[in-house]
């Protein structure tokens, strides 16, 4: 695809562009990416052009004031072709096409010198009012521009403008797939010749060695030996590592002609150029490796609470986020009658999603505000845990936090009919313990969670508060730890019973996590109270007195159900072999049906 460059009267009046095909583009003093601030003579937007075919479409806009002059003549429409020109004002527009490429083809250096950064450390400029002027102009330059691309490109104009012995300046390197030089971005002062090839063996050595490395070709001209010249219209050569985040695979390649007249050309001449590019692609490479750490961290932001990503900026990632044992508290929160409502909205399943979408929104929106992580999806459920990748001394006490302030916006969406999730019910369950937390997964697929029992547990318990009747439930671990250490102005508990889940078979007490008296008056401490003596006379084979206190928690409470149901099946007899534990049936296990 053919590029557009610009420049204008003075050498750094300049940029080049590859032209989007099918697209049309405005150009003019004020145009975005495509503005040419230089010239008064150019409008704000003064011409629109477009490619098809290797021609450019130019069409001047009738608001604009002077003329486009093209082959000479006054213009308000024409095709330009690869190596044409337009004028407008002081500036000229030349559409090239130079496909480039390094070559092998050099001839070998008169000199070679690799630099290190600590010897680059060590060199002073001879004008640095005017090296630190350009050099500060750069973050600026470099923000103006969204892709890495052009920030590249950018690089490319400012070098070229900046070194005036330069006649070309190029970013080249190696993809992770691909060994072979590429060069690109690239500008040339000179648009009529053929672009000047990259000497490839110059940027090998500047890559592998990861210093700067410079080559020169001239020689004095009384010089006998024909083998030493200059290499494609260039008297030297040199490249720059350009790292993003600590990651190279690229360099800055810079080429020029020393002046005719002078001294005998040495690679001291080029030591000032070779650190002012050095210290521009660090302002590049630092920028973008900048942007890179936070598309990363926007990343993990859907995941990782923000708290927990600042922690470790200052640590290493992969270190960070290796599997290790930790103390997590695990919340998997359900929503309630999928399975049931896909089939009921089969004709619009995409606004289905979008609700759904949003339901888990409210999960994993309130995992992450109270410091969790968010562990994984499993169709309509989320599961997040707290104690990892940080200690968190508090982790049954945030767990219960997020999974109340699900509970409530649950709970505020169901009195509003036209809220679109006004339908939707969810069951949480919670358990805290010893897990392993961190990467894992397989060489192709890997994420961050939390594997072992307690997981497990918790999937559990969120399946029985269908069985039980209930919004949240909390293993032994976690209920000892709120009633000891949480205030009953911020969360209440319930032991609901001693249960054998299906397939266990060790009891398994759990109890229900209830918001505050003042957020939750239906179930008074007294209720709670009267509940919780019922199950103790339930398990002293008092059934009569369990059956009688039952009736002391009110009737919209549909947690009692469950134990006044199972109680009257036995004819308020406890069997033979009561040992206090309710029986679970195998359709509560985790994973049933919904």
């Amino acid at each position: 695809m053919p590029d557009l460059i610009a420049q204008g009267a003075l050498p750094e009046q300049r940029w080049r562009r590859k032209v989007p095909l099918g697209q049309a583009i405005a150009i003019g003093r004020s145009a975005g990416r495509w503005s040419v601030p230089w010239d008064d003579r150019i409008s704000r937007t003064h011409v629109r052009v477009s490619i098809e075919d290797a021609k450019l479409s130019v069409v001047r806009i009738p608001e604009s004031l002077n003329p486009i002059f093209y082959q000479g003549t006054a213009r308000d429409q024409f095709e330009l072709r690869c190596g044409e020109h337009f004028v407008i004002g002081s500036t000229t527009f030349s559409l090239v096409e130079q496909n480039l490429g390094a070559t092998l083809d050099a001839p070998p250096p008169v000199t070679e010198e690799t630099i290190s950064y600590e010897l680059l450390q060590k060199v002073r400029f001879g004008d640095a009012d005017r090296r630190i002027d350009a050099l500060s102009s750069l973050p600026e330059i470099f923000s103006a521009v969204v892709s890495e691309d052009e920030q590249s490109a950018k690089l490319v104009e400012v070098l070229l403008a900046s070194i005036p012995q330069a006649n070309f300046v190029a970013i080249a390197g190696t993809s992770a797939t691909n060994a072979e030089i590429m060069v690109m971005p690239w500008e040339s002062r000179d648009l009529q010749r053929a672009a000047t090839l990259p000497c490839e063996r110059l940027i090998r050595q500047s890559l592998e060695s990861r210093a700067s490395v410079i080559h020169i070709w001239h020689r004095d001209a009384s010089d006998s030996d024909a083998s030493f010249t200059q290499h494609d219209g260039a008297d030297w050569a040199f490249c720059v590592p350009l790292e993003v985040g600590g990651v190279g695979s690229s360099c800055v390649y810079v080429a020029g002609s020393f002046p005719h007249a002078g001294p005998q050309p040495t690679s001291k001449m080029l030591t000032e150029d070779v650190k002012f590019v050095d210290l521009a692609a660090r302002t590049l490479g630092h920028l973008q490796g900048l942007r890179r750490f936070e598309r990363e961290s926007a990343s993990l932001r859907q995941f990782i609470s923000p708290v927990v990503i600042e922690t470790l900026v200052d640590q290493d990632p992969e270190l960070a986020l290796t599997p290790r044992e930790a103390d997590v508290s695990v919340l998997f929160c359900d929503l309630r009658g999928f399975s049931r409502r896909t089939e009921q909205e089969a004709d619009d399943l995409l606004g289905l999603l979008h609700r759904v979408s949003d339901a888990l929104g409210v999960m994993t929106r309130q995992i992450l505000a109270h410091g969790g992580v968010v562990g994984d999806f499993h169709g309509d459920a989320a599961m997040g845990f707290w104690g990892w990748p940080l200690a968190q001394e508090d982790t049954a006490s945030r767990v219960c936090q997020a999974a109340l302030a699900i509970r409530r916006e649950y709970a505020e969406a169901a009195i509003n009919p036209k809220h679109p999730l006004s339908d939707f019910r969810m069951g949480i369950g919670i358990a805290s313990g010893r897990a392993v937390a961190g990467k894992i997964g397989t060489t192709d697929q890997v994420k961050v969670t939390v594997f072992g029992p307690v997981v497990n547990l918790a999937s559990r318990l969120e399946s029985m508060t269908k069985t039980l009747r209930t919004s949240i439930l909390l293993d032994e671990s976690t209920a000892t730890y709120v009633r000891e250490h949480v205030p009953p102005t911020l969360a209440r508990v319930r032991r609901i019973a001693s249960v054998r889940p299906y397939g266990m078979a060790t009891p398994l007490e759990v109890s229900e996590l209830l918001p505050p008296a003042s957020e939750f008056p239906d179930l008074s401490d007294e209720a709670i109270a009267a509940y919780e003596s019922a199950l103790d006379a339930l398990a002293a084979r008092d059934w009569e007195r369990s059956f009688s206190l039952l009736h002391q928690v009110p009737a919209t409470d549909r947690v009692k159900d469950f134990l006044t149901v199972f109680i009257a099946q036995n004819n308020r007899t406890p069997p033979s072999d009561w040992d206090g534990t309710l029986p679970l049936g195998h359709e509560n296990q985790a994973g049933d049906v919904r």
